[in-house]
């Protein structure tokens, strides 16, 4: 009997876990692997929620998170607490995530201990050190770990090319971001919390909006959000819902701007499917988040990216993205344009996912049964 090859996936953070548990799934249908699913805990109850949802069970988690936790601090914690692991189990491959510190770490203690590594979601670039940071030297650092890329768009694929990776290591899937939505959203789902939010929202537009960034805390937030805060007041028909990250500065600097709005629900981060089928329900998406300007364009969502770079620029080029910044006239403008035009609104929302039609996780489970791991 031919032996199953033993991979350990990791991942850590809520965006993490909703793109790798489609793969964990599929990997463990697969009678060739035997699959270690790994979590950091780099977000906990955020990842719980995501879990949950896919029914997947860990059989490690380091629950690194703590109190005013910094890089730093999870960097060292990760990359300890995987060197064990990596020890114990002596895997074939890890599988590592986008671009996280927690997939960083990973990655580089399998370096560290020549396990091989494949890169899920990889060559997404803006090629500025600092926007996203640290995640754009996260990802960069992994890409030249890696044994084995997994390149959404043909657009990342071309940017490991660039860098010099082995094309026979490069393969272009899809994202695993669509798999998940082909699992969690349905016409027909109800939730306690939309069926309220649908009768709070009435006739009216509702606007989804998502912001947490790093490199967003402080001013740019405020900026953001006073740019949104005036559309809001110029028209009465917006609803907005605002699942807000647990993050302390980011909540502040919410309550702070949208004081006494009645139009405005500020509400705790949801689990996964209900936030998939909120998705779903919006008029149109705000957000600074990676991963929803994957997501969003495959409901027929338009989205502003609240960033002033972004590492996917393909969906700007299909226009199912636009780039709004994080300045406040630049946010108003925008947020304004979409919620005014209706020709570019609809534009935006017919136009072509570029992230995949579903099947990244299948497609990457062929490719693991039949390469080799070096």
């Amino acid at each position: 009997m031919e032996k199953k090859r033993k991979i350990v996936l990791v991942f850590g953070t809520r965006p993490e876990a909703i793109k790798m548990c489609p793969l964990v799934k599929e990997l463990k249908n697969r009678e060739k692997f035997r699959i270690i699913v790994c979590v950091t805990g780099q977000h906990r109850e955020m990842l719980e929620q995501v879990l949950c949802s896919f029914c997947v069970k860990p059989d490690y988690d380091l629950k690194i998170m703590e109190q005013g936790q910094t890089l730093f601090d999870i960097t060292e914690k990760v990359l300890k607490g995987m060197k064990e692991i990596y020890a114990r189990e002596k895997p074939d491959m890890v599988l590592v995530h986008g671009d996280t510190s927690t997939a960083f770490a990973s990655a580089l203690a399998a370096f560290y201990m020549n396990i091989p590594v494949g890169h899920v979601e990889a060559g997404l670039r803006t090629y500025d050190i600092h926007a996203p940071y640290p995640e754009e030297f996260n990802r960069q650092a992994i890409g030249s770990i890696a044994a084995l890329h997994f390149a959404p768009t043909e657009a990342a694929a071309e940017h490991l090319i660039q860098e010099g990776k082995n094309k026979e290591h490069i393969f272009i899937t899809g994202n695993t971001a669509i798999d998940a939505l082909h699992t969690t959203v349905s016409k027909d789902f109800s939730d306690p919390v939309l069926d309220e939010i649908d009768r709070w929202t009435g006739d009216g537009r509702l606007i989804l909006l998502t912001a947490h960034r790093r490199e967003n805390l402080g001013q740019p937030l405020y900026d953001i959000f006073g740019g949104i805060r005036q559309v809001l007041l110029e028209h009465t028909d917006l609803r907005l819902v605002y699942p807000v990250h647990y993050n302390p500065q980011v909540r502040k600097a919410a309550d702070e701007v949208f004081a006494g709005m009645d139009r405005v629900r500020l509400i705790d981060p949801m689990e996964v499917v209900t936030f998939h089928n909120l998705m779903e329900r919006s008029f149109l998406i705000l957000t600074d988040s990676g991963g929803i300007q994957e997501e969003a364009p495959a409901l027929g969502k338009p989205v502003l990216v609240l960033r002033d770079t972004t590492e996917r620029p393909e969906g700007v080029a299909a226009g199912t993205l636009r780039l709004a910044g994080t300045k406040k006239e630049n946010i108003y403008k925008e947020f304004k344009l979409l919620v005014e035009n209706h020709e570019i609104y609809d534009m935006m929302s017919r136009a072509a996912n570029p992230y995949g039609d579903g099947t990244a996780s299948r497609q990457i489970a062929d490719i693991l049964e039949r390469e080799a791991y070096e």
